[in-house]
């Protein structure tokens, strides 16, 4: 009987011991289990940071502002025709415009992100997305359109909180004007964006629908220029003399200094000498082409307008 109780302790010793081996074994494979997964989050992190695109085409003015803008620009290895800004567009290739893309030679460059504004998407966006390079589209037609744009371009970058700074300091610019000008008369204006250089030929304006009267409005005038869906619309010599408009503001384009087109604006404009704006000199020509574009710079535009608006408050 005793030889028996002596095995029964033996054989229960060995089960603890085995038991505790089995634990143990089981939490070294826990352990093992829990150090590989550990290190996968960490890789797995890491490739999310690699995918921030390194090699960027802007196809618009207004993207390669933003890019810069949000400090994505280095990354930058094609722009369009168009693009002024930064100064270092000039070391770029160029890739054509609007509706001339070149599509094989943004290929070539091996591109892991194509930049350009939704107006642009009917003309491009599928035929990048049949080669398989990544493709971001903003919009481009109301402030809010602009201001989103400087997210989602920060977003698709990788630079999100360089847009989040961007985007405030944007804001602060625009709140600051707007704060000015909230008590002020509102002149009625007409911005012209287009027309035939040297005449009054195919003049178009800037609508309520547009950024560019967004930002009038904000500067405290009144946009005058009849509705339209696109933000932009033809307007008739006789539509202008009948508006009579208080201020002119005229984006002469191709009427750059010095250039091959470029035009006495004044005198162009007294064809109209009836309309108020031209009868008290409040007809003011624009020839830089950025406050066209929607991007961080409508700040900068707002506060343009507004020292033509209102100078009594806004010194130049």
């Amino acid at each position: 009987m005793k030889r028996l109780r002596m095995k029964e302790v033996k054989h229960q010793r060995r089960l603890e011991r085995a038991t505790q081996v089995f634990a143990l074994s089981i939490l070294l494979l826990l352990a093992v289990m829990f150090t590989a997964c550990s290190s996968s989050k960490l890789e797995a992190r890491d490739d999310n940071r690699g995918t921030a695109p390194q090699r960027i085409v802007s196809l618009t003015p207004s993207t390669t502002e933003i890019l810069a803008g949000v400090g994505a620009f280095p990354r930058v290895v094609a722009v369009s025709d168009y693009c002024k800004y930064p100064p270092e567009v000039e070391r770029l290739p160029r890739v054509g415009g609007w509706q001339n893309t070149n599509i094989e030679r943004i290929a070539a460059l091996r591109p892991d992100l194509v930049v350009f504004t939704d107006a642009q998407t009917p003309f491009v966006k599928d035929r990048f997305e049949s080669l398989g390079i990544r493709t971001a589209a903003v919009k481009s037609r109301t402030l809010d359109d602009a201001l989103a744009a400087i997210t989602e371009i920060g977003r698709a970058t990788g630079n999100t909180e360089q847009a989040n700074g961007l985007l405030k300091e944007t804001q602060r610019q625009l709140d600051e004007v707007r704060a000015r000008t909230q008590n002020l008369s509102r002149p009625r204006v007409l911005c012209v964006v287009d027309r035939a250089p040297g005449t009054l030929r195919d003049v178009y304006a800037a609508t309520k629908e547009s950024f560019i009267a967004q930002l009038i409005e904000i500067a405290g005038g009144e946009v005058i220029a009849p509705s339209s869906r696109s933000g932009y619309g033809q307007i008739s010599k006789e539509a202008i003399l009948s508006f009579d408009p208080e201020i002119i503001i005229d984006m002469v384009q191709g009427a750059e200094a010095g250039g091959m087109l470029a035009e006495d604006s004044e005198a162009v404009w007294r064809e109209l000498a009836e309309v108020r704006a031209v009868k008290a000199n409040r007809v003011y020509p624009i020839a830089d082409v950025s406050v066209l574009h929607p991007s961080q710079f409508v700040g900068t535009t707002a506060r343009r307008f507004a020292e033509l608006i209102h100078p009594e408050v806004f010194a130049r």
